[in-house]
């Protein structure tokens, strides 16, 4: 792209549009790859193409992922640093899959004995893992990372992957009770109603996809190209490569097949409160996360809270109206999923662990930035997390480039560019003035703990704190954000319960007595 006559906006979409209808997907801009996902599979990812990289200088062949990765693994090598590769783009832009070609690339250039290649296979098979749990089909891609995680692989002196660690982050909870139309929950919940033997389906309880409420609100069950069932498969292989013992194999399906249960139970009002409509629908999510059904009625409907009077504190129980058994439910779903991925990352970190650190790649792969019809809580973090990554970017490229040319005297014209740093001090700033997430902090903190209204406060606040903001613009429901991908409206509804994500001590108790 450097090597273009003329460098403006126009002319370089002109050059990668040529590219990509010649299937030219890879495009360098110097140090920096262009990847334009192509939405089919692509014949260069073979092991005459890994050969073809291996070892060679950067502009001996055309560009390509493997030449990026060779680079960093030759540099990790040479000059004994770590390495790091940040991979960032829209929703559907294909991080994931650049992860997988890295992770692929380095697994075949890289030598080793038995122990290595144990290594390697964990690292590999971590993918489809991670996948199943973490990743959901949504409107813009139906294999949609739904967390965000960073993949350090370690390596001994000589260059062979002898261990690794996962950091995730920012899991997509709120999939697991509610789903956008056209869109699906997590992976694992249609790999199992797909995949699942006679037995464990007799033992989970396992029907149709659509006799669950947690399941059936989008009313999107299949995905075109998607085999729920050999996916299956391989996602009970990956945990046995990872070495999950059969027990505990056996009680996360437990687990996730409880939280379909308990997404059937409803509630209705009773004078003015609220009780399960159908107590036998108790049994079965109590049978399965090895709980006592009465317990389990009982810390849906009511809250235990502790009272300070004169000095003395009692505990007395507070009955729950039917929007807050339903949330109540809806936490306890979201903290055993959560609890669960955290299970299988800690348990490839595990398998992975080496007795000290020697050098390491590390590789970024989250979420994409998203537009969507309504964007929520969660779109608000994803796109700021991009908004953070597209700031490094500046600063690194951009920002660095020209102040190494000023002191190194080269006469030039400095290039004029958008620094999104004022976009995220709008988000971000703790004080003078505050931002957007102090704001937020702020309303939970003061106006939620006493009941209901705290969006309607944090619109009123935020259009006080930040209104005049060239980037912010206020709405009847929500704001608008100016992005540097684009405007982006958010609707405030649900912003500070998310913010809190409580999971009351009662739940946590109730799980305490679990048997399982």
């Amino acid at each position: 792209m450097v090597l273009l006559s003329k460098i403006h906006e126009d002319a370089i979409v002109e050059n990668l549009k040529k590219r990509y209808m010649d299937d030219y997907i890879f495009t360098y801009i110097g140090p920096v790859l262009i990847s334009v996902n192509p939405f089919k599979q692509m014949p260069y990812f073979t092991d005459r193409e890994i050969e073809l990289y291996q070892g060679a200088a950067q502009y001996e062949n055309p560009p390509h992922i493997y030449a990026l990765t060779d680079n960093m693994y030759r540099n990790m090598l040479i000059d004994g640093e770590n390495q790091c590769v940040i991979i960032s783009g829209e929703s559907g832009a294909g991080k994931t899959v650049a992860a997988k070609y890295i992770m692929g690339y380095i697994s075949k250039v890289s030598g080793g004995g038995e122990k290595v290649q144990h290594v390697k296979d964990i690292i590999l098979q971590s993918n489809p893992l991670l996948e199943a749990f973490g990743n959901a089909k949504t409107v813009r891609n139906n294999n949609s990372s739904r967390f965000g995680k960073y993949f350090e692989i370690q390596f001994s002196r000589g260059g062979e992957p002898d261990g690794g660690k996962i950091s995730n982050f920012l899991l997509e909870k709120s999939r697991v009770v509610s789903q956008n139309e056209s869109e699906r929950n997590f992976h694992i919940y249609y790999q199992l109603i797909e995949g699942a033997s006679q037995d464990q389906k007799h033992n989970l309880g396992i029907m149709s996809p659509d006799y669950y409420y947690y399941l059936s609100q989008s009313e999107t069950y299949k995905v075109d190209g998607t085999d729920d069932r050999s996916e299956f498969h391989e996602t009970m292989n990956a945990m046995d490569v990872i070495g999950i013992t059969g027990q505990d194999k056996q009680l996360v399906l437990q687990i996730v097949a409880g939280i379909l249960h308990l997404g059937n139970i409803s509630f209705e009002e009773k004078g003015n409160y609220a009780q399960v409509e159908n107590s036998d629908l108790l049994a079965f999510p109590a049978y399965l996360l090895g709980i006592d059904k009465d317990r389990l009625d009982e810390k849906l409907t009511s809250r235990k809270m502790d009272s300070k009077w004169g000095g003395r504190s009692e505990s007395i129980n507070v009955t729950l109206n039917v929007e807050q058994a339903s949330y109540t439910r809806d936490a306890l779903a979201k903290g055993l999923y959560s609890r669960v991925f955290d299970f299988l990352v800690e348990s490839i970190n595990r398998a992975m662990q080496k007795p000290k650190e020697e050098y390491s790649v590390g590789v970024l792969d989250i979420y994409g930035f998203e537009i969507f019809k309504r964007n929520g809580f969660e779109q608000f973090c994803i796109n700021f997390v991009n908004e953070k990554l597209q700031q490094i970017f500046i600063e690194l490229t951009l920002k660095a480039e020209q102040e190494e040319y000023v002191q190194e005297g080269i006469k030039w014209t400095p290039i004029e560019y958008f620094n999104n740093k004022v976009v995220c001090d709008l988000i971000e700033n703790k004080v003078n003035p505050p931002g957007i997430m102090s704001i937020l902090d702020d309303v939970c903190a003061t106006v939620y703990a006493k009941g209901e209204g705290a969006d309607q406060t944090l619109l009123q606040k935020l259009q006080s704190g930040v209104g005049t903001h060239e980037h912010f613009n206020g709405s009847s429901s929500g704001f608008i954000i100016h992005h540097y991908a684009g405007k982006v409206s958010y609707d405030v509804n649900g912003f500070c319960e998310r913010n809190r994500d409580v999971l009351f001590t009662d739940l946590i108790e109730l799980m305490q007595s679990s048997e399982l």
